[in-house]
């Protein structure tokens, strides 16, 4: 089949599109990078250079596939995150209707449940309807939870001030999933193409605490009594500015969200469909993968 794969070299799209290709799968790759196309053209996949804000382009790029897998990327440079989000979304359904393709799986999130959902669960619940809407097509939208390889940010959280933390407090419950493990869920679904009208697929393979994460991670790499500190939202904006992220990133992808885990909101209707989730890789097999980084920048 020929299957369009937006979301570059990222960490789920890689893994992705080795599956398919290896499958025997055409698979053209959408990047914004020109820099790419040498590393996408070694995975035997076809580069497709341009923006995903691009009508003209990703509509091109969309044509002659039989199913494609959708992921907005970050935008770091929007002054307008969450209408970056949905008007990506919007025009990821009308390409999709324009080209007559019948399947697609896209990357969502845990909390797309809600309207006006904080954060970009919000806007994701947005690009779910619109894709909802598309007559005779074949949607599966894929909800995973936190992602534990975001934990490699706070290597040096760790190793110079003993501690881990969020805008939240350690009795918060998070939902954990590895990207491989979304990338395994994503494939088995295009290879096959095994889904029918509009689903979606929570991907959750842990459910920690900041607590026992934090003294999960710290016994990984060798350090004891590693602490959990809840930030307030300003500190927590503030620190991630300081770390180079946008304005936007900080506020939406990391302090809305903590936002909604402590009020319960992100959480809700994953917990009615937790015994439907699908996931593999545990905290306790993450740390492992964790450590080998944590060593190597040292």
């Amino acid at each position: 089949m020929k299957i369009t794969v937006t979301g570059s070299l990222g960490n789920i799209s890689r893994v992705l599109i080795e599956k398919l290709v290896t499958n025997g799968h055409e698979v053209k790759v959408i990047s914004s990078s020109a820099d790419k196309v040498n590393e996408i053209k070694k995975l035997n996949a076809i580069p497709a250079i341009g923006s995903v804000e691009d009508y003209d382009f990703i509509s091109g790029s969309f044509k002659g596939s039989d199913a494609v897998y959708l992921m907005i990327p970050p935008n770091f440079r929007t002054t307008d995150l969450k209408q970056y989000i949905r008007t990506v979304g919007a025009q990821y359904a009308k390409a999709i209707k324009e080209n007559g393709i019948k399947y697609a799986v896209n990357l969502s999130s845990i909390g797309a449940h809600i309207p006006d959902g904080l954060g970009p669960t919000g806007p994701n619940y947005f690009v779910e309807q619109q894709l909802n809407e598309l007559e005779g097509v074949n949607v599966l939208h894929l909800r995973p939870g936190m992602f534990l390889t975001n934990f490699y940010g706070s290597i040096g959280l760790i190793k110079h001030q003993n501690m881990l933390g969020n805008n939240f407090d350690g009795s918060v419950s998070l939902p954990l999933t590895h990207p491989r493990d979304i990338a395994e869920v994503a494939f088995n679904a295009l290879d096959t193409l095994s889904f029918s009208g509009k689903q979606f697929q929570y991907i959750v393979s842990d459910e920690k605490n900041g607590l026992e994460i934090a003294a999960v991670l710290g016994n990984a790499v060798g350090k004891s009594g590693v602490n959990w500190v809840a930030f307030t939202d300003e500190q927590l904006f503030n620190a991630l500015i300081q770390n180079g992220f946008s304005e936007q990133m900080a506020k939406v992808y990391m302090v809305e969200i903590g936002v909604a885990l402590k009020n319960g909101s992100f959480m809700e209707d994953f917990n009615k469909h937790k015994l439907q989730s699908v996931g593999q890789t545990s905290l306790q097999q993450f740390a492992k993968e964790f450590s080998a980084a944590y060593q190597f920048n040292n």
